[in-house]
């Protein structure tokens, strides 16, 4: 027996940072996640049922992952055991696993084995935990940060119940660090701590949902400051957060939902959304020729022709991007962005060659019409290629009925919005002829009316 074990544990508690001190002991006492753990949702029925499986906690850092898994195995009297991925082995795996299987045959306890960092085992090793999954042995609860539908294997997430974990709210943040300061046992109550709203607010706010980093910044406040009363202001809080770290993962799901949001935002005609995700892309780190290149497909692939000049500011703004680089060309990004944006919107173009692309993958190829084959050689007419081919230019409009393709099919259809308009009417006019059907009244086809940025409307 040791004497001095407690007086060893208070002080190695008191060691301890703030941020695990302060972890829940009950699920009463956890914060956020109420979309999975709140009165009569799913985690917390399988909780009150007593029917806990293996589960993946998939969210961003700091959210209370480790914690819940921590409170799970207590809830439901369950031995805890831990491993990290990023260290143990594919021996540690096992060993685990063994003791799992004995404790469970010798005793009837159950074991809930928490995996952190599980996206970080290769797929056999993943493999690996399969048939304890399966047969009960354990409740697996791997903890990622990754979308586990990319990282984990098929069969795992198959025998597993996924729960997304979202970054706490602002009011989760304030009720961590209200709990922290009146908390004398574990927190920081007996600092006589006193800290304005003002300062609270700014913690919560720049900590981005995270709860760990929300009470790390906080005690470093607490502890900066001298004299027997903690007064914690504003100006004490924003050194002690320092500059606000945007969380980036170049293969993470912020990296794509980012992204994602920026071109949707181009697409739906708001630059101001716009802008902010090109803000928080830059400032995350993400590579801006990453962002200069998805700005040229979507000057095809949303705009188009209803504005032609399009893709040549967001080529010139791509090119601006490689030359100078940043800090400077998150102007020229945001003037393509904000042009793009407010441009009129048509994904013909797009539409039409994915059709093309999808008849000539999946259809009987059709010939090259012989008036239209090659016949700059000897001998081609006699074979009759070339023959009977009109040339455009010679038109009185700029263009000849003529076919071009052998069957009647319509690929482009022009939206009836910025320059696409003129497009439509033009080739509503010219298909109605080549069908034989009459032309409507109005300016004559190939009249000079709204040329294209080349001049040439006839390619």
């Amino acid at each position: 027996m040791n004497l001095f074990a407690g007086p060893e544990n208070q002080n190695r508690e008191r060691a301890r940072p703030l941020a695990a001190r302060m972890r829940p002991r009950t699920l009463d006492e956890f914060c956020g996640q109420q979309h999975i753990l709140g009165e009569g949702k799913l985690l917390r029925r399988m909780l009150a049922a007593d029917r806990v499986g293996s589960m993946i906690f998939y969210g961003p850092p700091g959210t209370g992952k480790t914690t819940l898994a921590e409170l799970i195995a207590r809830q439901t009297k369950r031995r805890f055991e831990r491993l990290n991925a990023t260290t143990a082995g594919v021996k540690e795996v096992r060993e685990v696993l063994h003791q799992a299987d004995e404790r469970l045959a010798a005793d009837g306890v159950r074991t809930v084995l928490f995996i952190d960092e599980l996206h970080r085992f290769s797929r056999s090793q993943q493999d690996i935990l399969l048939p304890d999954v399966e047969n009960g042995t354990i409740s697996l609860i791997g903890a990622t940060t990754a979308n586990p539908f990319f990282s984990l294997v098929a069969p795992l997430i198959s025998r597993s119940q996924v729960f997304e974990f979202r970054e706490l709210t602002k009011d989760d943040l304030l009720t961590l660090i209200r709990r922290a300061i009146s908390d004398e046992k574990r927190g920081l109550g007996r600092l006589q701590v006193s800290i304005d709203d003002e300062a609270m607010d700014f913690l919560a706010t720049l900590c981005d949902g995270d709860g760990r980093r929300v009470l790390t910044a906080l005690e470093i406040a607490v502890l900066s400051v001298a004299g027997t009363t903690k007064l914690v202001d504003r100006s004490v809080a924003e050194e002690s957060l320092q500059r606000r770290v945007v969380r980036f993962d170049p293969g993470g799901d912020d990296h794509y939902d980012v992204i994602s949001a920026f071109i949707k935002s181009i697409r739906g005609s708001d630059p101001d959304a716009a802008l902010y995700w090109l803000a928080r892309m830059l400032e995350s780190g993400e590579d801006p020729r990453f962002i200069a290149r998805r700005l040229v497909i979507a000057a095809s692939e949303d705009i188009g022709n209803a504005d032609p000049l399009g893709l040549p500011l967001a080529t010139a703004a791509y090119q601006a991007t490689e030359t100078i680089g940043m800090p400077e060309c998150r102007i020229n990004l945001a003037q393509a962005t904000t042009y793009l944006a407010c441009a009129p919107k048509s994904n013909a173009s797009y539409v039409a060659i994915d059709a093309a692309l999808s008849d000539v993958r999946n259809q009987t190829l059709l010939p090259v019409p012989m008036h239209l084959r090659d016949g700059h050689y000897a001998g081609a007419s006699r074979l009759g290629h070339g023959v009977g081919y009109e040339y455009a230019h010679n038109g009185p409009q700029g263009w000849v009925n003529q076919d071009y393709l052998g069957v009647e099919k319509v690929y482009y259809e022009p939206v009836d919005r910025g320059r696409e308009a003129h497009f439509r009417r033009k080739l509503d006019e010219i298909r109605r002829i080549r069908k034989g059907e009459p032309p409507e009244a109005g300016p004559a086809t190939g009249s000079g009316e709204g040329t294209s940025a080349s001049g040439n409307d006839d390619s």
